[in-house]
């Protein structure tokens, strides 16, 4: 294990104009889970704090974004024909839970490919900005709409590609461009889409051969140097782009692939697991050229690394929630290991911090609150009864839970 003294200071760009207190995008408007000062209940069940919850047709494991009162999901709802889906987005009202606009995207015609158990034929989350909201369906393209009532401004449909499992990974915007992965066994790319026409503006191949190609990573923006730079994980390797002409600026190998955890960064450092089969936890330094697989990876650890959560940075220190139900708090610096507890069952939702709280979710519906420091300091524990695999949303001090079966708005009573 490397392990290098940091002597750079780096800072986070937002790629979206908006307030931290909206919740636009996959982890916040910050991509990190953060919502620092929202005040959350730390205590609620399905009837306790529980201000509404509102039934979802068909079946979808976005995560819930919302923005300027209204919360944006997409869902998949089945048609009569085997393998025909609807492939839906849906705006809700935030304080009365009711279904504002419902818009069919693209339809499945029967030749959907299978999924795995934990996925959904809706998995990405949308994106919103202004008044657009970016939605994408993997393989059957991606899609532009208007927040006031859903209709189309684009629709991007020529990025075909074979997925393995369905689609996973969510789109970010970076200036005047939406990114985002493409990882089947045929095609494994970087994409970046004019944002306001849908058009393609660049693919970035990922020149790597591995043995099982196929991934579901969302991109990380970040800024070193003053430079923004599109960290882009895929099976075996993670490269940083341009995001202006997608040109390659560095890369790090790995083995792993079906790679799920966005990265976070923080510390001056990238934070990524290189998902299946056994998962490591990378720390890299991001300022390098070419490949920096011997140079910039300042340590690993294998222990308590997760495959589908994403891990949390806060303090000084990252959280990592696994497919095992343990939690694992470490040095940021070091990689050093602090503290190891079993927390719960199962986790795919990506924790969320906001007033002083850490926010787990089981895929059992059960969600943890503890506090973050030295030591596993729990606060609550929450049954919900349902099965969840979608992560938080936050809209200003309450939490949105997306269920197999409903959204919950969770706010203190």
């Amino acid at each position: 294990m490397l392990r290098f003294a940091l002597a750079l200071s780096f800072t986070l760009t937002l790629s979206l104009p908006l307030s931290a207190a909206e919740w636009s995008q996959f982890r916040g408007a910050g991509g990190d889970g953060h919502a620092d000062t929202a005040k959350l209940p730390t205590e609620w069940d399905q009837k306790k704090n529980v201000s509404w919850r509102s039934e979802l047709p068909g079946n979808g494991w976005s995560s819930p974004v919302a923005v300027a009162g209204k919360i944006y999901l997409t869902t998949a709802v089945p048609g009569t024909g085997k393998g025909e889906y609807s492939l839906r987005a849906l705006c809700i009202d935030a304080k009365t839970g009711k279904t504002t606009w419902d818009v069919e995207v693209f339809k499945e015609d029967g030749s959907a490919p299978k999924i795995h158990s934990k996925n959904s034929h809706a998995s990405p989350t949308p994106l919103v900005e202004g008044d657009n909201v970016f939605v994408h369906f993997g393989h059957m393209g991606t899609a532009c709409l208007r927040t006031k009532d859903g209709s189309n401004v684009w629709s991007q449909t020529t990025l075909k590609y074979i997925p393995v499992h369905g689609a996973g990974g969510s789109p970010v915007v970076v200036d005047d461009k939406l990114i985002f992965c493409i990882d089947g066994t045929d095609k494994q790319v970087v994409v970046g889409l004019d944002k306001t026409s849908g058009k393609i503006a660049w693919q970035t191949p990922r020149k790597s051969s591995p043995k099982k190609p196929f991934s579901f990573a969302t991109p990380l923006l970040i800024s070193v140097d003053g430079k923004t730079q599109i960290v882009a994980q895929g099976s075996d390797v993670v490269m940083s782009l341009d995001p202006k002409t997608g040109t390659e600026i560095w890369r790090v190998k790995y083995n792993g692939y079906s790679v799920v955890p966005k990265a976070v960064f923080a510390n001056g450092m990238i934070y990524m697991s290189t998902g299946y089969d056994n998962p490591v936890l990378y720390a890299i330094k991001p300022d390098g050229k070419g490949d920096v697989t011997d140079t910039h990876v300042a340590w690993t650890i294998k222990k308590g690394v997760p495959r589908n959560a994403s891990p949390l940075f806060v303090g000084d220190a990252l959280y990592l929630a696994a497919d095992d139900g343990t939690v694992t708090c470490v040095d940021a610096k070091t990689g050093a290991e602090r503290w190891n507890e079993r927390v719960g069952k199962a986790y795919s939702s990506s924790p969320v911090f906001a007033n002083g709280h850490i926010y787990l979710l089981a895929e059992d519906g059960t969600a943890t609150v503890f506090k973050p420091g030295a030591s596993y300091d729990p606060v609550a524990t929450n049954k919900m009864g349902e099965r969840a695999l979608a992560s938080y949303g936050v809209d200003g001090n309450a939490l949105l839970l997306r269920t197999e079966k409903a959204l919950y708005r969770i706010e203190q009573k």
